[in-house]
Parts: C-alpha cells; structure tokens; sequence
C-alpha cells in the first residue's frame, strides 16, 4: 500500500507537464470570387511573418492547423481553442470562440494591425498560447440597427394647450343671486327652528353616548327627544303648508 501512494504524485507531476504543440499552421487569403490572394506556412514558435496580413472587406481568411502532444506527436483535440485579437495602441482585445461567424464589428479602434494569438485550453495539457501574425483589418462595418431602437430614445414633448379660465361673473351680481336663493329661507327658519333644534340636540346625544352614557341612559334621552322632535316636526310641516296655501292665494 505504501508503494502505490508514492507513484500517485509522481503520476500527478508527469501529466501536469504535459504540453500541446501546434503543427502544419498555414493562414489563407482568399477573394470574393475565390481566388488566392496570399498563402503562408506559418512557423509557430518560431519567426514571425515580418509584414501584416492585409484583410480587405470582401476577403475571407482560413487558418488551419493540428494540434498535437509535444512530446508524442499525437493528434490532441483540446477541450477550447480561441482566437484572440488584440490592438496593442489601445489595449483592447477581442477573444472570438467561434470564427467560423464572426461578429459584424471587432478591434481595431486605431489603425494599426491587430496582434493574432490562438490560445487552447485542455483538462489533460497544460494551455497554450502563441503568437500567429499581425492582421490589418478593414473599418468595422456599423453594426445593424436594432428594429426597434426608434423606442430606445425619448420621445418629444406634448405641449398641451389648455383651455382659459372661464371668466366669473362680478361679485356684486353673484351677490345679490345667492341672497335671492336664500331669502325663502329667512322666513321658513323661524319655523322650523324647534325642529333643526332638536334634530342637533340627536347629534349632541350620540356624542354624549361616545363620551360616558350608557345605551339604557341614551335610550331613556332618546325616547324624550323623539317625542319632543316628533311634536316639533308635526307643527313645522303645519306652518309650512300653512305658508304655501296663504302663498298661493296671494
């Protein structure tokens, strides 16, 4: 059992330094209507092309490679592989997973060629990172507008436009209206004043009753007042058609 724990870390450090090797690197340019403009056998690790690749709207560049293991030669599929692009005047970069679609803008913001770096990643390899070539790229195309961006923006002011204040009438001629409309009054209150009375004496009972009475105390004051309001009642509707019927034969 003691054997068998001394070659598990040694089995760890063995895989740890595993490392990839990228073989048979070779970038193509290629135009709208498929001819060749440039090849190139890349030598990775090695020298660099000295001169930027020149990319122009309608060209289409392929890059292929095989990845293997450095110390066997055999063929590795990595677990990921990106392409990187990176515009050392600005420091921005863009790490593309998928170039088969790339995406309608990416660096540069300035106009010098992009660094190219493939990078791969393995759960049994150590990662790798190398430098490709440089890439001059055409301007970014505008990115296509969205359909309803229109509702993105704020939109203009309602100016509404009220109507003016309509106008009020004197205050002497409203004035002499509202004492028209409460002049019948002046001669019906006298009337019914013992009536109104006692109807706020009611109101005045129930707020005594929410204060301290009990309702055998409200019911005692009650039936006293009801009797009283019902006598006043009764002679306040007398006197008011007695003022009709002497009203309407005048």
């Amino acid at each position: 059992m003691a054997r068998s724990f001394l070659f598990i870390p040694l089995f760890a450090a063995v895989v740890s330094a595993a490392q990839l090797a990228v073989q048979s690197a070779h970038v193509s340019i290629t135009s709208s209507e498929g001819s060749q403009l440039h090849t190139e056998t890349l030598d990775i690790g090695g020298r660099v092309p000295s001169s930027a690749l020149v990319l122009s709207p309608t060209d289409s560049l392929k890059l292929s490679f095989t990845v293997t293991g450095k110390d066997d030669g055999k063929g590795v599929q990595p677990h990921q592989a990106f392409l990187r692009f990176y515009d050392e005047e600005t420091g921005e970069e863009g790490i593309q997973p998928n170039m088969a679609r790339p995406p309608v803008s990416i660096p540069p913001t300035s106009t010098a060629p992009l660094s190219v770096s493939l990078i791969l990643g393995s759960f049994v390899y150590d990662p790798l990172q190398v430098h490709l070539f440089d890439l001059a790229l055409p301007e970014s195309a505008t990115p296509p507008q969205h359909p309803d961006e229109s509702t993105f923006y704020p939109l203009p002011e309602i100016q509404h436009t009220f109507r003016p204040d309509p106008k009020s009438p004197p205050q002497f001629i409203s004035a002499v209206f509202a004492a028209v409309v409460l002049s019948p009054w002046l001669a019906l209150f006298p009337m019914i004043l013992p009536f109104v009375t006692l109807l706020a004496a009611f109101e005045g009972l129930l707020l005594w009753y929410w204060v301290a009475l009990r309702i055998g105390q409200v019911l005692a004051y009650g039936a006293v007042l009801g009797s009283l309001t019902t006598f006043a009642g009764n002679r306040a509707l007398k006197a008011l058609a007695k003022w009709r019927i002497e009203g309407g034969r005048k």
